[in-house]
């Protein structure tokens, strides 16, 4: 029993002197599924931003859970005359995936985990593409809608030093965005994210 115990506090000090901790950001591209009122859906594009730390668990395997900032949302495009108009929801997340990495080389590795968002603002945008201006902007709405947010990510990444790596992930929603939906399809966030990391 003594051994047990020792060789598991000698794991967690390895486990706790390995970790390394980071800041990441990158563009997020988002869209909404299952929208059956836009007939003319676009993706939109948004950023995230964040830290993480990264954490060995085995040889070969990984845990790295991040606290970030994401934009997410989609948009749709009208055509007015010779104007071009977007219609946009901005659906703006504090986030925190949880994700399993396995190292396949030092400096390539692959990724999958759930993700946990908290819904911090929702508002309508009404912009005129072809002039550049925008004519309305709705007040934060976030309490009318599903203020929890969980999916499931897909990604990958290359560190091309010890410190600097180049990062994607695919995230699709599971989770209706709406608070009570009564009938219809559920609507759900996904969105593809592509940015750089870097390790202290």
């Amino acid at each position: 029993m003594k051994k047990l115990f020792l060789g598991a506090a000698v794991a967690m000090s390895s486990l706790a002197f390995a970790q390394q901790f980071g800041v990441k950001a990158g563009m997020n591209v988002s869209s909404l599924s299952d929208d059956a009122s836009l007939s003319d859906q676009k993706s939109k594009i948004g950023f995230n931003a964040g830290v993480f730390m990264n954490a060995p668990l085995a040889a070969n395997f990984s845990i790295q859970p991040e606290l970030m900032y994401s934009q997410m949302g989609d948009k749709y495009n009208q055509k007015i005359g010779s104007s071009t108009y977007a219609r946009s929801k901005h659906l703006d997340y504090i986030t925190v995936p949880v994700m399993f990495q396995y190292n396949a080389t030092p400096g390539f590795y692959l990724e999958a985990g759930p993700e946990f968002g908290l819904l911090v603002s929702a508002k309508n945008k009404f912009t005129n593409e072809t002039a550049n201006t925008t004519i309305n902007e709705s007040s934060n709405y976030k309490d009318d809608l599903n203020g929890f947010n969980f999916g499931l990510g897909l990604g990958a990444g290359y560190y091309f030093t010890p410190n600097v790596g180049l990062t994607a992930r695919y995230v699709a929603g599971l989770t209706d965005v709406a608070k009570d939906r009564i009938s219809g399809d559920k609507v759900r966030n996904n969105v593809f994210q592509v940015g750089l990391a870097y390790k202290f």
